[in-house]
């Protein structure tokens, strides 16, 4: 029902911790104090990261304060469906909203930025854990009776601002506050916090509602070709784009254009992980699939998956991007450090003592392995650590490590891993002479592999298992029965899904 003008309007802002919301609701409740309105806020905190959410209530009279008057009565929190402005900072946010039946199509506005910052239960799910935008989408167009979204994380990026602002400057622009522009202006600079940058985010949600659409999208970039994008990636290579470069020249005489982009790709991610030489075992293990593949759809599909496998994540290459002068130039950035201004890092590890042996040469470290997996069978100790990467001692010990990516060629890991990919590769190739789609089936297969210790081990020893006793008595089955490969194909896809959710349950 419409609200009634007598009536306090009601803002509630979903937000996640670490985003600014604590922020933004002061500046709110600053501009509605500086323009003579009785406001009052109230708030549940969350946490400082993505395992829960942060909501503020904010309520504000209708009409400026009269002389002598008393103030409104305000309520503490939100009702349902009793909500006149959703400003939510991130789109699962806005759909936490609407679910929980704050909004009402006849009176509420939500002003949400689109762009994901994913929960912990999408992150831990092995396969595609990620929540349907459209769902929410769809419940905006439904629950909502206007609605202003658009990428604010994007748009903060171009104005050098924040998330927070961008709203700000999207709720004055939209003209359901009876509060003047010069308020929020006012309370941002009373605020003391990035000032002039906040400012100017607060005039680019103004300058994006202004143009006139209720759902308000940055124009789309056009596709830039993979021949623009080769040169970025040599630079961030350093001194080994110039075996990158020759390497891709090569991989493009070779093969169809359609594929370039994914081998190039393939190409400078495993010259980051290791070098040239690594690379281009990639190439040659493509080159066996590509001779029986015509049209590239499978080689693209085996590809992307084998440059995943190939650069798993020992311990070597978690030291290489912890120490990394990026990662610290992005902490200070995301943390609003000041120039100049100390910022501490402390790193927590855990490796375990699989993953400790595994760097080492197969000759040592395969001993090794048998006498701990005999000690410790259901898992191995782990060493826990933390090491402030921002002194000199803990970046040194961090990145000496680093540094032995030249042992990771000769390792009992790398021996492990590489026998896995061999029978996974021969698999592919023997499906790929029987069916295009169960070869497809077997290639995705490698996605099951993922994760860090135990959790990979686990995973690793399934697809062992199940090239050796499932996959094989399946296709001999369909072969005997003549009537083609749809079940066999129907079983390393139910297989795959199984393990993956198997995964995430024993992970829940």
């Amino acid at each position: 029902m419409p609200r009634d003008p007598r009536r306090p309007l009601s803002i509630l802002i979903a937000a996640l911790g670490g985003q600014g919301g604590g922020v933004l609701t002061e500046w709110i409740v600053g501009a509605a104090d500086h323009a003579g309105h009785a406001v009052q806020s109230t708030s549940i905190p969350g946490v400082a990261q993505r395992t829960g959410a942060t909501t503020y209530y904010i309520e504000i009279a209708p009409e400026p304060r009269m002389a002598g008057a008393l103030d409104p009565v305000f309520s503490l929190y939100a009702t349902p469906g009793d909500v006149d402005v959703i400003i939510a900072s991130e789109w699962l946010e806005a759909g936490r909203t609407l679910e929980m039946d704050y909004a009402s199509p006849d009176r509420t506005l939500l002003i949400a930025s689109t762009h994901r910052l994913y929960a912990i239960g999408e992150k831990t799910v092995p396969g595609d854990g990620v929540f349907p935008a459209t769902l929410v989408q769809e419940a905006v167009q439904k629950l909502t009776r206007r609605a202003i979204t658009f990428d604010a994380l994007a748009a903060a990026r171009r104005a050098q601002s924040e998330v927070n602002a961008l709203l700000l400057g999207a709720l004055s622009a939209a003209g359901v506050l009876p509060l003047p522009e010069a308020a929020f202006e006012t309370a941002i600079r009373e605020g003391g916090v990035a000032v002039e940058r906040n400012l100017a985010g607060f005039k680019a949600g103004r300058e994006l509602v202004a143009l006139g659409a209720e759902a308000v999208e940055p124009p789309a970039r056009p596709a830039r070709s993979w021949q623009e994008i080769k040169p970025e990636r040599a630079a961030a290579l350093g001194a080994r784009g110039r075996a990158f470069l020759g390497l891709a020249a090569r991989a493009e005489a070779e093969f169809p254009q359609h594929l370039h982009e994914t081998l190039g790709e393939a190409l400078a991610r495993l010259i980051d992980y290791q070098d040239a030489r690594y690379a281009e075992v990639l190439l040659a293990r493509v080159r066996k699939i590509h001779a029986v593949d015509p049209d590239g759809r499978l080689t693209r599909n085996f590809a992307r998956r084998l440059a995943v496998w190939m650069s798993y994540e020992d311990a070597i290459r978690v030291a290489d991007l912890k120490t990394r002068r990026g990662r610290f130039e992005r902490i200070r950035q995301e943390n609003a450090a000041k120039e100049g201004a100390p910022v501490v890092v402390t790193d927590y590890l855990k490796p375990d003592l699989d993953e400790m042996y595994g760097l080492l040469p197969a000759s040592i470290g395969r001993p090794i392995a048998r006498w701990a997996e005999r000690r410790w069978p259901h898992g191995r100790p782990t060493l826990t650590q933390a090491v402030k990467t921002t002194t000199v001692l803990g970046f040194l010990r961090v990145w000496l490590l680093g540094r032995l990516r030249f042992l990771r060629p000769r390792s009992l890991r790398s021996q492990r891993e590489s026998a896995l990919m061999d029978s996974w590769e021969q698999a592919v190739l023997a499906a790929a002479a029987l069916d295009r789609d169960l070869a497809w089936e077997v290639a995705e297969m490698a996605s099951v592999v993922k994760g860090y210790g135990e959790v990979r081990r686990r995973l690793s020893r399934a697809l062992d298992r199940f090239l050796a006793e499932t996959l094989a008595p399946a296709v001999e089955q369909d072969r005997a029965a003549g009537a083609g490969w749809e079940r066999s194909a129907r079983i390393v896809r139910e297989r795959r899904q199984a393990l993956l959710t198997e995964e995430q349950g024993s992970n829940s």
